[in-house]
């Protein structure tokens, strides 16, 4: 088969794709939803060709017509209020005061409107446009200062040690197994040593049969982070009887020299 009827049987599949998709959104459970979504999308990545930095076209289209067809509130992911692991981190007062914050896959952008509230610089990236236009919506109607701009999280538009930190709910483990070390690369790039990074994944232990397909464990997450963060704190959240998958998260810091070696 040719490359262009490879890209045109995509193309009649994508089709298919969205009529489930726009079918599925009347569902009530938005959260099974949500998670059959990030399931779809990660297999699709698989079957697309990556560039050698950066996210794939047909991935970043993927991600682009869920807002362009949907009201980004009427998204089976959207929370009008800031994560728990980000609201944890800032009753802890784990991030550099009035740092400025990166949120990578930020969605509509409640995360960073939470920490543009609390005197931070907040910043966020979206592969959609449509994502990116409602942060920034949200964000004038509260006369709130925010950078929020399209971007890729596998080639991140920062400055080496430019940002104080970052967070990551629910980007990192939608992504490909072959390239989440890319993201890793990436993260320890724009992340100045001793800043802070707290990420945030479906965690291994919950067994449904939806939700991302590869689900990390600790061990995984040590394997890709260690090198370049030390980790402050893990935790642990069991999922709801309301359809909430158990997760992780971890409180990260960058080292500011090399890992030592094994003794």
């Amino acid at each position: 088969m040719t490359a262009l009827c490879r890209y045109l049987t995509f193309l009649e599949e994508l089709s298919g794709l969205r009529a489930e998709i726009r079918r599925r959104t009347r569902l009530t459970s938005s959260t099974r939803l949500h998670h059959r979504l990030l399931r779809m999308a990660a297999k699709r990545a698989r079957r697309t060709a990556s560039s050698e930095r950066g996210t794939a076209p047909l991935t970043r289209r993927f991600w682009r017509d869920r807002y362009a067809e949907t009201p980004y509130d009427e998204l089976p992911w959207f929370e009008a209020g800031a994560s728990r692991s980000v609201r944890l981190a800032y009753a802890e007062r784990f991030f550099p005061k009035r740092g400025s914050i990166l949120d990578i896959g930020c969605g509509a952008g409640s995360n960073v409107l939470f920490l543009a509230r609390k005197g931070f610089r907040a910043l966020g990236i979206d592969l959609s446009p449509g994502a990116v236009e409602a942060a920034r919506t949200r964000a004038a109607k509260e006369r709130l200062k925010i950078d929020v701009r399209e971007g890729d999280a596998l080639a991140l538009p920062f400055a080496k040690a430019k940002l104080d930190g970052a967070i990551d709910h629910g980007c990192f483990h939608t992504l490909p197994l072959r390239r989440r070390r890319a993201y890793t690369r990436e993260v320890s790039r724009v992340i100045r040593p001793a800043g802070k990074f707290v990420l945030a994944w479906v965690a291994r232990e919950f067994t449904a049969d939806w939700g991302p397909p590869h689900r990390p464990s600790l061990e995984e997450i040590t394997r890709l982070f260690e090198p370049t963060f030390l980790f402050n704190r893990t935790g642990f959240e069991s999922g709801g009887k309301d359809g909430v998958p158990s997760s992780y998260f971890a409180f990260l810091t960058r080292r500011s020299g090399p890992q030592p070696p094994p003794r």
